[in-house]
């Protein structure tokens, strides 16, 4: 490991930390806290994904951008994970008579990398083991946790039950998260759900010839307005296609005719490259999943338990946002402790104070960035804004930021990124109606001052020529 227990400080050596939950940010946030020097036990209620045969969970695709990279950066496994990614420069935007047209992502040079979930957690995992203070513990469902005293109880595989108390309860266990059910009894808690209408159907894409069956330096949008399919890169050569499609479009398809059928109205130049017997066979493997976005606060109840990641902030993934936010969230805590030198007391509201907002400006952008990559992709006007967009930000780099580029290759806080993409919309959109308005004006007044002193009679000739024709 590229920094030791014996850097952290001695101070915090007495606390123990319950990470509750192994997943991606609960692998992360044990190499925090192992890193300052805590006593850090991790609880995953699953058993130990290096040892499983069969990983169980979703495996949709990741996006690995800047702020994710930042996190991964501070425990020095930045290097060792994007090694195993495939930068990916642009969205290639496949249109239903088969033209591709890429779409850049940034400026040149800044890209996104596409990387697998399961490989991702279980080199985490393995990183936060190297800690001498770090112990994880697989199959331990959590039963029951008291906010008061922080005293927890699992269920062993056993069936036997452990207690455990900790210092700080750090809930990481997703989207459906057991310690946030206890949030949940308190007064003041706000939360609410919110599942969109549309599901989501993975398929794989093999090599063709030993190589990729498609160009592998892009994320490959197939968008059709109410529906689309996407494609990201595996280290394997193969591609992992994404149906999203609302629930009752995935109910109408019942048989592999039916399938094959609609793969050739809405995406037939995938059809070769899926292949015919695969497809058939793929699509009625597992029913479409559903996606469901979270919203709560505060992160905190007293000085004992804060949760992170789905826990606190479930996002839907068309803005390959949901593992960089929750990796942003141990950064930011991190550095939350650093200022308030590892006071519970304090850290904690002000992790929500801080957070809050952010992840909140993230949920929302999720689900307007699925109207835009299912539709607006295919709108002129969305391409022309991209580029007018990105060309003023190369003029104005300082004053003009795409919201792309805010979000996905800045630390820019989410909240503060919208509000801008809004203040810059409103002034170019204004900008440009001001350019057409001039324009108009200018062309019409060039038109009246260069028409024929006689333009009446010119009118009247040509309205008796029309009046000639209609006899005909």
């Amino acid at each position: 490991m590229e920094y030791s227990p014996s850097e952290s400080r001695s101070t915090s050596k007495r606390k123990v930390i319950a990470v509750v939950g192994g997943g991606l940010v609960g692998a992360l946030n044990a190499c925090y806290f192992a890193k300052r020097g805590f006593g850090v036990e991790l609880f995953e209620s699953r058993e130990d994904i290096r040892q499983a045969k069969i990983v169980r969970g979703r495996s949709i695709n990741l996006a690995l951008s800047h702020r994710g990279r930042q996190a991964l950066k501070h425990v020095g496994m930045e290097e060792k994970i994007i090694s195993k990614g495939i930068p990916m420069h642009a969205r290639m935007i496949h249109s239903l008579n088969g033209k591709q047209s890429p779409i850049p992502y940034g400026k040149k040079g800044q890209y996104i990398l596409s990387v697998d979930r399961a490989n991702l957690n279980k080199e985490l995992l393995t990183a936060a083991e190297e800690y001498p203070n770090t112990k994880l513990n697989f199959g331990h469902k959590l039963q029951d946790w008291s906010i008061e005293s922080g005293a927890m109880t699992f269920l062993r595989p056993d069936g036997t039950k452990e207690e455990i108390k900790a210092d700080l309860i750090v809930g990481c266990d997703g989207a459906f998260s057991a310690i946030r059910k206890q949030f949940l009894r308190q007064s003041r808690f706000n939360y609410s759900q919110t599942y969109i209408p549309h599901g989501y159907m993975e398929l794989t894409m093999p090599p063709k010839n030993g190589d990729f069956a498609m160009e592998p330096n892009f994320l490959h949008i197939w968008p059709r307005n109410t529906f689309m399919m996407i494609a990201l890169p595996n280290l394997d050569k193969t591609f992992t296609c994404t149906l999203f499609m609302p629930f009752e479009e995935f109910e109408k398809i019942t048989t592999g005719e039916q399938v094959l059928e609609f793969f050739q109205t809405c995406f037939p130049d995938s059809i070769p490259l899926l292949g015919e017997d695969a497809l058939k066979r793929d699509y009625f493997r597992l029913p479409a999943q559903a996606m469901v976005s979270v919203k709560c606060s505060p992160y905190h109840m007293g000085t004992k338990c804060v949760i992170m990641g789905d826990a606190a902030h479930a996002v839907v993934p068309f803005y390959g946002q949901g593992m960089n936010a929750g990796f942003e969230d141990c950064l930011v805590f991190n550095e939350i402790m650093d200022q308030l030198n590892e006071d519970f007391n304090a850290v904690l509201p002000e992790y929500t104070r801080i957070r809050v907002p952010d992840d909140h400006a993230i949920a929302d952008l999720a689900m307007y960035n699925y109207i835009e990559m299912r539709a607006h992709v295919n709108s002129k006007w969305f391409i022309f804004r991209k580029y007018l967009d990105n060309i003023l930000h190369f003029l104005m780099p300082a004053k003009v930021i795409p919201l792309y580029t805010m979000v996905t290759f800045t630390r820019t806080r989410y909240h503060e990124a919208v509000q801008r993409w809004q203040w810059q919309n409103k002034v170019i959109n204004r900008s440009l109606f001001l350019c057409g308005t001039i324009s108009v004006v200018g062309g019409t007044f060039l038109l009246i001052r260069h028409l024929p002193q006689n333009h009446t009679l010119l009118v009247d000739q040509l309205w008796a020529r029309v009046q000639v024709l209609k006899q005909f």
